[in-house]
């Protein structure tokens, strides 16, 4: 990496992305900050190209932020972008198709959100009551385009502490005028017997197929299983780890996050 590039401070960039705007996941601003890793930084080889995409995601890595969907959609966007022909081309030729491909990429990302809301409306029918654990910003989207498709139904969305995040999100709901219900943690099974269906986002989704999200989601689903309630987690394609944990404990620790 050639010296003027050093003074992108990567880990900062990834952070102020994620604080200006809090509706995104931190693995779209993952793949942006890389996408400007890309755009300053000049390559003399493939080579070093992915050692400062290595070393970019491990900046990223040694922050704060929720790592699962930063790890599995940096790996999907390096194999992406690297997928293109780069015969008899030259090194700012091979910079340019990559920058291309990573903006396809983004663009694509970018509308996932919307197409799974788009799937999930068609479960969502009049007059139902859902479940949801915390703050998950694609149930809220899907909740939000269905009720602007005229549907009519009632959210019951858990407190979720330490953070609080359920209290956002029924002020969110609130606001585009869905019937919401703020629910303590553990009223989880008192409300289950009463709702039709539950709705979870997802940080990742491991090769077992199993969900990484936030703590309190598992036992919402045994609940729900339990009582025979259909469970759906509305997740990003981007978010599928290359992971087989085979418990709860065996799940590498920077995945798991409260936030």
């Amino acid at each position: 990496m050639k010296e003027e590039n050093q003074q992108f401070d990567v880990a900062s960039h990834f952070v102020s992305i994620l604080e200006k705007d809090d509706n995104m996941s931190p693995g779209i601003a993952a793949i942006k900050t890389l996408l400007m890793v890309l755009e300053k930084t000049k390559f003399d080889t493939v080579q070093e190209f992915h050692s400062t995409l290595q070393a970019a995601v491990g900046a990223m890595r040694k922050t704060d932020k929720p790592m699962t969907s930063v790890v599995s959609g940096t790996e999907l966007f390096s194999r992406f972008i690297t997928l293109a022909k780069f015969d008899d081309k030259t090194m700012d030729e091979v910079r340019e198709i990559m920058l291309n491909r990573g903006k396809m990429f983004l663009e694509k990302l970018l509308e996932s959100r919307n197409v799974i809301a788009k799937q999930a409306i068609t479960f969502i029918t009049e007059g139902c009551r859902i479940l949801t654990h915390a703050r998950s910003r694609t149930v809220r989207e899907a909740l939000i385009l269905a009720a602007q498709n005229n549907k009519r139904f009632h959210v019951f969305v858990t407190h979720s502490a330490p953070d609080h995040h359920g209290e956002q999100m029924v002020r969110e709901l609130e606001n585009e005028g869905i019937d919401c219900t703020l629910i303590l943690d553990t009223a989880i099974g008192y409300v289950m017997e009463t709702v039709d269906m539950v709705l979870v986002g997802a940080e990742g989704v491991v090769e077992s197929g199993g969900i990484v999200n936030r703590i309190g989601t598992v036992t919402m689903a045994i609940c729900a299983r339990e009582m025979k309630k259909p469970f759906y987690a509305l997740v990003e394609s981007f978010k599928f780890c290359r992971l087989y944990p085979l418990n709860q404990r065996d799940l590498p620790n920077e995945y798991k996050n409260d936030g």
